[in-house]
Order: C-alpha cells, then structure tokens, then sequence
C-alpha cells in the first residue's frame, strides 16, 4: 500500500478547495428613504422594511 513520503501541509491542503467563491453583498432599493441598502439591515437612517425603528432604552 502506497504512503506518501511526507505530510501534506495546512497551506497545501487548503488550496485543493476550489469551490469557495466570493459572492457579492445583496443589495436592494429602499423607496421609504430612496437609497440602496444591504437586505434584512437596517438603512443609515434608521428605517428596516419601510418603517421607523426606534433605539432601545440605554441599560441606566
């Protein structure tokens, strides 16, 4: 039975792995403040599925 000569390394074993891609961020248009912003975020101004939401009471 062949065994290999020497142990494969982290970095080597890592590159055979060709199937992990970098996808693109969705990114959708919101009418309520007319800017893009990522999906299930909430926008730079404080709106998430076209409604205000308010910030949380700070723990005092």
């Amino acid at each position: 039975m062949a065994v290999p000569a020497r142990r494969t390394s982290k970095a080597k074993k890592n590159k055979r792995r060709t199937h992990y891609k970098v996808t693109a961020p969705t990114v959708k248009f919101d009418e309520t403040t007319g800017d893009y912003s990522r999906s299930h975020r909430v926008s730079l101004k404080g709106y998430y599925k076209g409604r205000k939401i308010e910030k949380a009471a700070s723990a005092e």
